[in-house]
């Protein structure tokens, strides 16, 4: 399997309302590593490393995100896959 790392960053009503709880318990079950935090701008910042195919789930849960989210947009930056993770973290 290609690994891949990707940058994301979700606009909308993407805090407050546990999409970087959420978004864990999915890299989890994926085995994507990582970490996702809050910005200050009210946008979600996540960075995912993991089989290409896992990270495309990740990719399109977040177009959606959880129950009481509303996406505007998800920014995908692709970048060079580190393997520098070996977990999942919330950052605050």
């Amino acid at each position: 399997m290609i690994k891949q790392r990707v940058r994301l960053f979700v606009t909308g009503k993407v805090q407050g309302v546990f999409f970087r709880q959420t978004l864990k318990v999915m890299a989890k079950k994926n085995d994507v590593f990582g970490w996702v935090k809050n910005l200050k701008d009210g946008r979600v910042e996540a960075v995912l490393e993991g089989e290409g195919e896992k990270i495309d789930r990740l990719i399109e849960w977040a177009h959606g995100g959880p129950a009481n989210a509303r996406v505007e947009d998800v920014e995908i930056r692709n970048e060079k896959f580190t393997n520098e993770f070996s977990k999942f973290d919330v950052l605050y």
